[in-house]
């Protein structure tokens, strides 16, 4: 898939993707949680609305951070599965982790 992005410079080329205050969330669910399914994901703390989730969960796939694979049949239901490119931003999830730890409040 050919992406336009507004920068070649490799930050704002991810941001373009990652950069929204729910999507990194749902890979930390993902990766960290092994939350697969569309429930789950609701279930986040974060209290993502749905309208939202599903947006950020057909980009994750469109981009191949994610798989939507079939589990059921009659009716279809569907779980998402991290691929190996989610797995690269797993490091990238656990600075933010250690960041927040240090520098931020946590109340």
């Amino acid at each position: 898939m050919k992406q336009l992005h507004r920068s070649h410079c490799p930050v704002a080329r991810t941001l373009d993707i990652l950069g929204d205050k729910w999507t990194l969330l749902i890979l930390r669910d993902a990766l960290v949680f092994h939350r697969k399914s569309f429930a789950e994901f609701e279930q986040s703390s974060e209290n993502i609305p749905t309208s939202l989730l599903a947006d950020r969960l057909k980009r994750l796939v469109d981009h191949g951070f994610l798989a939507k694979v079939p589990y059921q049949q009659k009716p279809t239901r569907y779980h998402y599965v991290t691929t190996e490119k989610a797995k690269a931003v797993l490091p990238v999830i656990r600075a933010l982790k250690k960041f927040g730890e240090a520098q931020l409040d946590g109340s």
